[in-house]
């Protein structure tokens, strides 16, 4: 059994994914490749975007790979930290702007619960 939950990124684990699924493998690697070239926005931000949102998205090995790659590209770690704050912030956002779910749902339940108790007198 392994001391961590999610094993070491290794040549050997990449070259399997590569042999299982190689059509699939080279366009998800095309597409990232073009997803974080310069253009509208510069490299060094969708970087940081990645960061925030591995962040959020809770991948070990996504959020080590770009905060290694938002450093290349020369972002401090300032905004690193900054842009994992932003990601804190959106998640706690979620459950926040949801909570109108429960309590829609809470008030149903008490209406259905009122209707029944008029429906017995």
């Amino acid at each position: 059994m392994s001391d961590t939950l999610y094993p070491n990124p290794t040549k050997a684990l990449a070259d399997k994914r590569r042999s299982l699924a190689p059509d699939a493998e080279a366009a998800f690697r095309a597409f990232s490749e073009v997803v974080f070239r310069d253009g509208a926005l510069p490299g060094k931000t969708k970087q940081l975007i990645a960061v925030a949102v591995a962040h959020v998205t809770q991948c070990p090995y996504c959020i080590k790979g770009h905060t290694k790659a938002a450093k290349r590209a020369g972002a401090s770690p300032e905004e690193i930290m900054e842009a994992i704050w932003v990601a804190a912030e959106m998640r706690a956002g979620g459950a926040y702007a949801h909570s109108s779910l429960a309590l829609a749902t809470l008030e149903e339940l008490e209406a259905a619960h009122l209707h029944k108790g008029s429906a017995g007198a």
